[in-house]
């Protein structure tokens, strides 16, 4: 049902919806130029002080100096475009999980496939003792992790298609799991040694220091499949809007939709996880940015959240790099300090409105 549900009724016809159709596509195209602006602070941001026209040539290895050219391709350019592929894929999954769920409160982290990818880590680095042999950058401790992100999306998928849970109860069992995880990650950290500890406890901060091109093309590749997905299935995700029974009356499966999307959802946050860590409120608070001025079309939410979550995260990075600089705080911690407090203004914001 991709594009048989493609508004001919309001395209072009309706005021109202040319006016949304202006104002969103100015609010993408100035999305995008926020993010070109915080990418080049973020180009800028380190103890190597550079000018900043050096550092745009050392992007493309044209550099003076061939110093600011490897500064550039390996360090700062692979931390930055970790964070816009991660936030942008954060931002996307939260707005198709609150699509499908139709709950706003649903995301990777609130229902418990952040939480899966820690306890996956956990087990790698404690139990199997694998922290030595991959450390960060190998392949141990990302595939434990995105186990155990698949595991919970197995959980919510059993609910969803064999229990009949409604959306409503997904996102409570969501919240219950991720007690559960935490809980199992916690006694596993009583019995760990101070070395598991230590690598432990900086994976689950977050960190987005320590992908390699490789990681990032892999981060790359899945959320392109899942986007093009997503944007091909637009329009059901606004006929959900008007209910189940009148999307099912439009010859949407909704059963089908809901299942394949959650599965891709889960696919792309554990991976996303499995590579940087635990990273909260990113998922949860872009796609509740971006409707506040594009509404809940999603021809204009899906790209907009995407390129919401790609921008708070490499805001939220920069801040953590240059706020107690040379020290780099971690990005986890940070997107929770900061996504909290902004999440309750929302919130206290949508209130007012409803009054």
């Amino acid at each position: 049902m991709n594009s048989k549900l493609s508004p001919l009724a309001n395209k072009g016809y309706d005021p109202a919806y040319r006016r949304n159709q202006i104002r969103s596509t100015g609010f993408l195209a100035g999305l995008f130029f926020l993010l070109v602006v915080a990418f080049l602070l973020s180009l800028r941001a380190g103890s190597y002080n550079t000018p900043l026209s050096q550092l745009i040539r050392g992007v493309f290895g044209k550099a003076a100096d061939e110093k600011i050219n490897l500064v550039v391709r390996n360090n700062r350019l692979p931390r930055i475009c970790t964070a816009i592929v991660s936030g942008a894929g954060l931002g996307v999954t939260g707005c198709v999980f609150q699509a499908v769920l139709r709950n706003p409160l649903a995301s990777a982290s609130t229902l418990g496939v952040s939480q899966g990818a820690s306890f996956g880590a956990a087990f790698a680095i404690i139990v199997l003792n694998l922290g030595a042999v991959g450390g960060l950058g190998g392949m141990a401790i990302p595939f434990c992790g995105f186990v155990g992100s698949m595991a919970v999306a197995l959980v919510i998928l059993g609910l969803s298609r064999f229990r009949q849970v409604s959306a409503e109860g997904i996102v409570l069992a969501g919240v219950a799991i991720s007690s559960m995880f935490t809980g199992a990650t916690t006694l596993m950290q009583y019995f760990a040694d101070e070395i598991q500890l230590n690598t432990l406890v900086f994976w689950t901060f977050g960190n987005l220091g320590n992908t390699t091109w490789a990681d990032v093309g892999k981060m790359t590749g899945v959320l392109l499949c899942v986007c093009v997905y997503f944007f091909l299935h637009r329009w059901d995700f606004n006929a959900l809007l008007s209910g189940e029974e009148t999307a099912t009356s439009l010859g949407i499966n909704v059963k089908r939709l809901t299942m394949v999307n959650i599965l891709l959802c889960c696919l792309t946050a554990s991976v996303i996880v499995s590579y940087i860590g635990l990273i909260n409120f990113i998922g949860l608070v872009a796609p509740h940015i971006v409707r506040l001025v594009v509404g809940n079309n999603h021809v204009y939410l899906l790209p907009s959240s995407a390129m919401a979550g790609a921008l708070l995260l490499l805001l939220g990075d920069l801040f953590a790099r240059v706020v107690i600089s040379p020290v780099i705080l971690p990005i986890g911690a940070i997107t929770s300090f900061l996504g909290g407090p902004l999440f309750l203004y929302l919130l206290f914001k949508g209130g007012k409105k409803e009054c």
